[in-house]
């Protein structure tokens, strides 16, 4: 009997300049990594610096086209609170909205906004069954600079998605 192909959808987003493409980046390529089949796709009005901007990357057994229907993403990542209202209705019912995370990332990484995106896939991939190990091969391969920075962000916010699933299951 063939397995139910499970589709996994998630939407970053935020404006230009928030690395909203390289952490969508990464969680595409933590998947490839781990041998699911993925598909990204980058929407956005104007990803210079301060325009919106959306990434959606869905990865399963196998995937068909890079968007999901509306209102079917799993996991929703908000990199700047303002676009929040305009795609909050992505969400699917039972999906895991990250907007409360968006403060503890802001207060982890204070004045080095760079690492925002890091923290948050952490947040991510502790809602994901992709290894670990998966996870840094990304990031090393997308951050050049700062790797060592952006892991250890990245393992904070792991932690706190961790904590925080932890808690909703007790």
């Amino acid at each position: 009997m063939a397995k139910d192909n499970i589709i996994k959808n998630i939407l970053f987003y935020g404006v230009g300049g928030q690395g909203v493409l390289s952490a969508a980046e990464i969680c595409a390529l933590a998947a490839l990594n781990d041998g699911f089949h993925v598909k990204q796709s980058e929407v956005k009005g104007m990803s210079q610096r301060g325009g919106s901007v959306e990434s959606y990357v869905r990865f399963g057994d196998r995937v068909f086209s890079p968007l999901p229907q509306q209102g079917q993403v799993d996991i929703l990542v908000c990199l700047y609170k303002n676009e929040y209202p305009r795609l909050k209705d992505e969400l699917k019912a039972g999906g895991i909205d990250l907007i409360s995370y968006l403060d503890k990332a802001n207060r982890a990484v204070g004045d080095h906004k760079m690492f925002l995106n890091a923290y948050m896939l952490g947040a991510v991939s502790s809602f994901l069954d992709i290894k670990e190990s998966s996870w840094m091969k990304a990031i090393d391969s997308v951050f050049s600079r700062d790797q060592e920075r952006n892991r250890e962000y990245f393992s904070q916010g792991r932690k706190a998605g961790r904590q925080n699933d932890l808690q909703r299951k007790n």
